[in-house]
């Protein structure tokens, strides 16, 4: 997490908002239907738009993640392919096989 994302994840109105989310997707990542674990913002979010909930509260820019769908959002999408790399379930980076 950016620390200047640090205060806003604490913050009462994100904790009401995720935890209002997460009810009104019954739980269940919007992806593959598994568990939700994580609300996720579509629109990521930046030090030049973290003051706007038009993107960090609102409903429309929040996705309902478990960790294995959060983890392809943000590496696989986001991240050169290297062939002997996965993540593990807390979503860090492990060396499969190889050296």
């Amino acid at each position: 997490m950016k620390d200047y994302a640090k205060k806003f994840y604490k913050s009462t109105a994100w904790r009401k908002c995720r935890a209002s989310y997460f009810a009104y997707r019954h739980g269940l990542c919007e992806r593959c239907t598994g568990p939700g674990k994580i609300v996720h913002h579509k629109k990521y979010i930046t030090l030049e738009n973290i003051d706007d909930p038009i993107i960090t509260l609102s409903f429309s820019n929040l996705e309902l993640l478990c960790q294995d769908c959060h983890n392809r959002e943000h590496h696989e999408r986001n991240s050169p392919v290297v062939e002997g790399v996965m993540f593990d379930s807390n979503g860090d980076l492990i060396q499969v096989g190889g050296n």
